[in-house]
């Protein structure tokens, strides 16, 4: 069995290292990429961006690879601080927008803001502006954001359904006008021919998806992939059998919630409730 190495939480560079750990066990064992793919059944190329710093794999990968190596709990640890490090969080991001360009379908579902790629402009600049972004830089994000439309836009462009629960459309903007055009955009998007939006009423009660907002990317390899984001942060989940899990979960929710065409009048009933602006 390899010497233990200490692990702590204070570590400036926890994904390096990983990293290096993961490179480090390796040459020791004497394994090549494609032995240890074939060993412990996932792709050897996995190996090969986990040990590039592309990406840290998933926790079941990590428990595989102590177990293989015989260093119980160490990887596993390692892996917990790389995930709980902030710039993964952006690495994350980053990717699942990469792969989000490239989608042939979506599925969303919303807790508590209408998702980014049904977002208007007025909406994204108060969601950013109160999440800490100023001026220049939030000017740059609010585009990123809203940007982000194009995706639905155009010839031929996939298809994309989109729950939102109740507490989305009862959570207004403070300025009036500003949530009359993000309601009257989301009327207007659930209309087209790709986008089918529903809305989960408060009556439908407690499900499995209550604190989690998920988006669903179908590949054009076939692969579906996930990226769950709370108010803390955000994971993009690529193991099959993760991203099967909450896809039932998910499927229970759409079950739950009203059809496409009682959602929009939902929608429409709650755009009536908006105080008009006073005429001048």
């Amino acid at each position: 069995m390899p010497p233990r190495r200490a692990v702590t939480g204070r570590s400036q560079e926890p994904r390096k290292r990983f990293v290096e750990e993961l490179r480090l066990l390796r040459a020791q064992k004497g394994d090549s990429l494609r032995q240890l793919g074939d060993v412990l059944g996932w792709d050897w190329s996995l190996f090969g961006k986990m040990e590039s710093g592309q990406t840290i794999g998933s926790p079941e990968v990590a428990e595989a690879l102590d177990q293989h190596y015989g260093t119980p709990g160490l990887l596993i640890a390692l892996w917990e601080l790389a995930a709980a490090d902030p710039a993964q969080f952006r690495e994350r991001y980053r990717r699942y927008m990469t792969l989000e360009r490239g989608a042939v379908g979506l599925w969303q579902y919303s807790v508590s803001r209408p998702p980014g790629l049904l977002q208007t402009d007025g909406y994204a600049h108060d969601a950013l502006a109160g999440g800490g972004f100023k001026d220049q830089e939030l000017n740059q994000q609010v585009e990123a954001r809203t940007g982000r439309r194009k995706l639905l836009e155009g010839h031929s462009p996939p298809p994309f359904r989109a729950i939102l629960t109740e507490a989305v459309l009862r959570t207004a903007l403070r300025d009036a006008r500003a949530w009359r055009e993000q309601l009257e955009h989301l009327v207007e998007m659930s209309g087209r021919p790709n986008i089918a939006l529903q809305v989960l009423p408060f009556s439908a009660g407690p499900h499995g998806l209550t604190g989690t907002d998920l988006m669903f990317l179908r590949l054009p390899d076939a692969r579906t992939v996930a990226y769950a984001e709370t108010d803390v942060g955000g994971e993009l989940i690529e193991e099959t059998g993760r991203v099967e899990r909450l896809h039932h979960a998910y499927d229970a929710v759409r079950d739950m919630a009203l059809p496409p065409a009682e959602s929009r009048k939902f929608i429409t009933r709650m755009l009536e409730e908006v105080p008009c602006e006073p005429s001048t």
